[in-house]
This record gives structure tokens, C-alpha cells and sequence, in this order.
């Protein structure tokens, strides 16, 4: 069966689709990439999203218009991607939406909401839409969080030793072979809230800000005292809690407009060598603040995959392009090797959306599409509602068995 992944991740910089060939051989799921495409939001649609995220406040009426309107973004990619990588023949789309809340409430996940309406994806390719994925394992007491986790353990299994599955997306995510996965903290969040607030731009293209600044250790130990890094697994967290405020509070800097973009800066990223580290938080350049933001990723997700004892992490995600935050990951974890999921035969690009692929799969053929282990549910369930296309939901074999591997092939 060919289906189409759709993602966009907590950056909501573009939406990535994958298409995918699978099937079930046995207990195996073979999946055959088809390859990647990938549509940036449009500026309206972006400006409009970042103006309704938290800690902003917005109203149901643009919701509403946002719900359509990434519905219609999805629905453009998901077209895309037919025409481009399955010569018109996807059988079945994989909706993961744009996650603008995820509620918790003292460490357990109440509810959450992924907007973009899959109807609009239905309509435009004539498929069937599995979407809304994650509030059916948030009902059944889980974190609704990170659902690639099972993907990543029947992806895994049997490699040698104990490898971890990571992403590094605006969050960092990771999945141990024993089930045990959550959310690290922050990748890109704060990084990219840093890189927009001091110079306008969207993220740190190629590390070039955070390679010409110097890690401040007063402001990184601020940083590290946040309560959610001490939080057992398993636990999810977002932008809710990582966002722009978050960082002004602990710069204890003013949100003034008047300091959003140092000139000099947003004319060119690279044009000033950092001077010596200063000792105030306040009169810290901007390279500095973002190459402490780079360290504190690279530190929390290194205290993760410890925790775990990974003798292997195969990294995915936007931040494996940035080459000073992969440095420093590796300098923060030495003698655990580090490579990306490039190497076991998925692009590190396009994991997600190969991932929710998978679980819309998964789903159509009435099967589990998550692990109790990895996200505190109390059974696993099959994810999801379903759209129908223009000829309503194709006929699949039931009574399958559950994979426990899943080989790329």
C-alpha cells in the first residue's frame, strides 16, 4: 500500500510529506521510501500561527481560519506528493497536523489539539485521511507523546547493544529499546526564539550564530534549573512551556520591541567575532545567548540518553543540520557514537513523516499504533480518525497480527 506521511513539527517552518510502500510480511512491516517533498508555509498562514501559539492569546475565530487554512497547506503537499513520488497512486494519507496545545497539568497530559482539518486533504487527492492521532492514547492515560516511539522500537529491534532513537526537532524526543521514550526538553525552540527575537530571521542556518559565540555557564546553570528536566519519563512537553517569554525571563530582558533586531546582526549573522564572555546575563551579545542555547540542548539530550545507558544514538530531525549543535552533542556524550538514521536507511529529514506514515497504516489495518511503555498508557490503542476519500475507506484485511519489527527494504 502506497501512503503519504504528512508532518509539521513544533518549528511549523514547513510541512514535510514522505511517501512510503508498505506491507506486512509476517510479524515484519516492510517500508520502501519513495522520497520526500516538502512545502514552507506561506507567510501568511506562518505569521498567522505564530500570533495564536502560546504564550500568545487568540480568539476560536482564528482557530477556525487556521484550522482551514493548514488543512488547505496539507492538502496542497499531500497533492504534491501524489503527483511527485507515487505517479498518482497513494492509496492512503497520514495527517499529523500542526500541534498548536498540549495541555498538561502536573505531569499527566489532559488533552491536546493538532489542527489543519483533514477533510480539505481528503477532498483535494480523493483519499482517505487518517488524522488526529494522538487523543485517543491521551484518553487511555498516556502522554499522547512522542508517538514515533513505537515506530522507533520496531525499527530498532535487535540492533546490538542498547541504540536510542532520537529527534531533534523544535523538541527533542528520544526512544530506548526497553520502551522508556519522552520529550528531552527544547532542540531548536529556544534556539530559533533567541534567532528571531535578535535578529528577525526564522532559525540558525548552519550554526553560523552559536559558532561565533561563547557558552555563558551562569546563564546555561538558570537554564538548567528548570523543574521539567528533573520530571520522570514518561513526560512530553512543547512550546507552552519553551517559548520567547520563557527566555526573555531568563535573560531578564524586556520584551521591548525597540531590542528585537540588532542591525548589524540581521544584515549579517557572521559579521562580528564574539568578544570574551562576559559576566552579566543583561549585556551578553546575541551569539552568546544563542550558543548557550545550543549547549543547553546538546547537555539535556546528553542527560537523557544517559539516563538511558544508550551505547548508540541514530539522530533525526531539522537539528542534525545544524553541525555546532551535533558537535557539541558529541563532545557531551564521548564514546557513544552518534550518527544519524540517514545511515540505517531513513532520511533524517523525513523520519516523522515516514513515522506517521507507518501509523496511519497502522491504523486502516486496525492495528495498535503505540506502546504503554513509552507513553504511560494503560494499553495500547489504534490511533486516529478517518476521512473518507471519494470512493469512502478502502477494504483491508482485520484479525492481522501486531509487527514487531519494521525492516527498511
Amino acid at each position: 500500500m502506497r501512503v503519504i506521511g504528512l508532518m509539521s513539527g513544533t518549528s511549523y517552518d514547513a510541512i514535510d510529506a514522505a511517501a512510503a510502500d508498505l506491507r506486512l510480511d509476517g510479524d515484519s512491516l516492510v517500508l520502501r521510501p519513495l522520497g520526500m517533498v516538502g512545502d514552507a508555509y506561506g507567510a501568511e498562514v506562518r505569521e498567522a500561527l505564530a500570533a495564536a501559539l502560546p504564550p500568545a492569546a487568540t480568539t476560536l475565530a482564528e482557530v477556525c481560519r487556521l484550522d482551514t487554512l493548514i488543512g488547505q497547506a496539507f492538502a496542497a503537499t499531500a497533492l504534491r506528493a501524489d503527483h511527485e513520488l507515487c505517479d498518482g497512486r497513494a492509496e492512503l494519507v497520514a495527517s499529523h497536523g500542526q500541534t498548536v496545545y498540549h495541555w498538561t497539568d502536573g505531569g499527566q497530559v489532559r488533552g491536546t489539539l493538532q489542527i489543519g482539518q483533514p477533510a480539505w486533504i481528503a477532498e483535494a487527492t480523493g483519499l482517505p485521511v487518517v488524522a488526529d492521532f494522538r487523543p485517543r492514547d491521551i484518553a487511555a492515560g498516556g502522554q499522547g507523546a512522542p508517538l514515533v516511539s513505537l515506530v522507533d522500537l520496531l525499527w530498532l529491534r535487535g540492533r546490538p547493544g542498547t541504540p536510542v532513537a532520537l529527534n531533534l526537532g523544535g523538541i527533542a524526543n528520544l526512544t530506548a529499546p526497553d520502551g522508556t521514550a519522552f520529550d528531552t526538553g527544547p532542540a531548536s525552540a529556544l534556539i530559533d526564539a533567541a534567532v528571531h527575537h535578535f535578529t528577525g530571521r526564522a532559525y540558525d542556518t548552519d550554526g553560523a550564530l552559536a559558532a561565533r559565540g561563547r557558552v555563558h555557564e551562569p546563564l546555561l546553570s538558570r537554564l538548567l534549573d528548570e523543574p521539567y528536566y528533573a520530571l520522570p519519563a514518561p513526560k512530553t512537553t512543547g512550546k507552552e512551556l519553551f517559548h520567547r517569554d520563557y527566555l526573555l525571563a531568563a535573560l531578564a530582558t524586556p520584551a521591548d520591541p525597540a531590542v528585537l533586531a540588532d542591525p548589524a546582526t540581521a544584515a549579517d549573522p557572521a559579521a562580528a567575532a564574539a568578544p570574551a564572555a562576559p559576566t552579566d546575563i543583561g549585556a551578553l551579545s546575541h551569539q552568546d545567548v544563542i550558543a548557550t542555547l545550543t549547549r543547553l540542548t546538546a547537555r539535556t539530550v546528553a542527560d537523557a540518553v544517559r539516563s538511558v545507558r544508550a551505547t548508540e544514538v541514530i539522530a533525526s530531525g531539522g537539528g542534525t543540520r545544524n553541525p555546532v549543535l551535533m558537535a557539541m552533542l558529541a563532545e557531551e556524550l564521548p564514546g557513544v557514537p552518534v550518527h544519524t538514521s540517514d545511515a540505517l536507511g531513513l532520511p533524517s529529514a523525513a523520519k516523522e513523516a515516514y513515522a506517521f506514515a507507518v501509523l496511519g497504516f497502522l491504523t486502516l489495518h486496525g492495528l495498535a499504533g503505540t506502546d504503554p511503555r513509552s507513553t504511560g498508557a494503560r494499553h495500547p490503542s489504534v490511533l486516529g480518525s478517518m476521512t473518507p476519500g471519494r470512493d469512502g475507506l478502502p477494504r483491508v484485511p482485520r484479525g492481522l497480527k501486531q509487527p514487531v519489527r519494521l525492516v527498511i527494504g
